[in-house]
């Protein structure tokens, strides 16, 4: 039988439990908050900016494109415009009537003194289409350091320069750094729902989230907009995350390894990532840049598929990661804290939520003019607060509705997301509840997949 005293020993440990949660995912967001100040509010401009070819390491750029992006002639023009003596740039496609085209051949009629190609054609060495495309550019890639970059990515003209700086600089614990990657800050170009909701999520939550993440350095975060890294590591590894057993400088994985062997994960960024951390033991770092990541017409509907489908892709490969997830979202956690500040301290609950809220819009709007470089602009605020309200609110929602399933959608195309990332695709339903399903009724496809 529970008596009185044993109930009061049970919630005393239950909510002192969750009071110390609700500490620990601020300090969580406080570090966040204080990295993007840190790091993004100065960024000095590289002396390798202003060397010649003779010293700065050579670099060749990938341009993954498929199609008439938004804002694509400026995304792509910002990397013919880097500040950077020594790279040229692949321009990659994987068929001759792709609407980019024209578009490409006018920026490399604009910069003849760049050393850029157009390269038509991919090579079918898994389901991602992606990798698919980028096959022709690696294959023809004439340095060894990579820089993968998407299509609908803007970059500053000094954001090269100081990537390779960071790729030469070891960690502070003396580890190489075998990955340099940039932090997703996006723009919309449209008064579009989805839009305004994705633009408020990446340039707040997501970015304090990530940058207190890689800042602690406990594990492999990255995101796959903007990545650079050398062709020689990524040759040794395979995506397996097993560590190499020889220490020789030259040890790689067995069988498969390089770029076609993360070709069957939909998250390669990742998963590349994670097999430098984990099979050869190197580091990742953030430069002070950030990759310009331009949101176009997203309807409401595109957005919570997209958050539907990471989520799914994060369940296979970090399952209890992303079951902690909920935790740290900013309703339940307020939840979670102010039940416990009000049973351990007498606290009432609406003062506790209306500092809880007060405090994490401030901190978020300085996330924001960190990476930004300004303040949010006055002809955005109030669309991007409803954009922000919004996030938050629907978190959970989104959160459930992707934990029941395990296929998503990504160009036009169905998948299931087995272990470990990896995917294979399945027959599309047309229907607009498709998203919804959880049905399992599937035909595996053979055809070859296109980006």
């Amino acid at each position: 039988m529970i008596t009185d005293s044993n109930r009061h020993v049970l919630f005393l440990i239950l909510f002192s439990l969750g009071a110390i949660w609700f500490v620990v995912i601020w300090l969580i967001w406080l570090i966040g908050t204080w990295t993007a100040r840190n790091r993004y509010r100065l960024r000095p401009r590289s002396p390798l900016a202003s060397s010649n070819s003779s010293v700065a390491p050579g670099v060749s750029i990938l341009r993954p494109l498929k199609g008439l992006d938004t804002n694509l002639y400026e995304n792509l023009e910002s990397t013919f415009t880097q500040e950077y003596p020594n790279f040229e740039i692949l321009l990659c496609v994987a068929r001759e009537d792709d609407q980019a085209l024209p578009v490409l051949k006018e920026l490399v009629a604009k910069y003849p003194r760049v050393a850029a190609k157009i390269l038509i054609g991919e090579e079918n060495v898994g389901v991602n289409p992606k990798v698919n495309n980028l096959m022709s550019g690696y294959r023809a890639a004439a340095n060894d350091i990579l820089w993968v970059v998407d299509s609908n990515v803007m970059v500053h003209p000094g954001s090269l320069a100081r990537a390779v700086d960071a790729l030469q600089t070891p960690t502070k614990s003396g580890r190489r750094v075998a990955l340099v990657h940039h932090v997703p800050f996006a723009f919309s170009t449209e008064s579009k729902v989805g839009s305004r909701i994705d633009e408020a999520f990446l340039n707040t939550n997501h970015a304090k989230m990530y940058l207190a993440i890689n800042r602690v350095a406990i594990e492999s975060c990255v995101v796959g907009k903007s990545n650079l890294y050398r062709r020689s590591d990524l040759e040794r590894v395979n995506g397996s995350l097993k560590p190499i057993r020889s220490t020789a400088p030259s040890a790689k994985q067995e069988g498969l390894c390089g770029l076609p062997a993360f070709g069957r994960f939909l998250a390669e960024d990742n998963m590349i990532a994670s097999a430098f951390w984990h099979e050869l033991g190197l580091r990742h770092d953030l430069s002070c840049d950030v990759a310009r990541n331009v949101v176009g017409n997203m309807s409401f509907y595109d957005y919570v598929q997209r958050r539907v489908r990471w989520i799914r892709v994060r369940k296979n490969m970090v399952l209890p990661a992303t079951l902690v997830e909920p935790l740290t979202e900013s309703i339940v956690l307020v939840s979670i804290g102010c039940s416990s500040m009000k049973y351990l301290f007498g606290l009432p609950r609406w003062i506790c939520i209306l500092v809880h809220f007060s405090v994490l819009l401030a901190i978020d709007l300085d996330v924001y003019a960190s990476l930004a470089g300004h303040p949010l602009p006055q002809a955005i605020r109030w669309e991007f607060l409803a954009g922000w309200v919004a996030r938050e609110v629907l978190a959970l929602p989104i959160f459930l509705l992707a934990i029941l399933g395990n296929t998503v959608e990504w160009r036009g195309k169905r998948y299931q997301v087995l272990n470990h990332g990896e995917v294979r695709q399945i027959s599309r339903q047309r229907s607009f509840f498709e998203l919804f399903s959880l049905r399992k009724e599937y035909e595996v496809l053979d055809t070859e997949v296109s980006p």
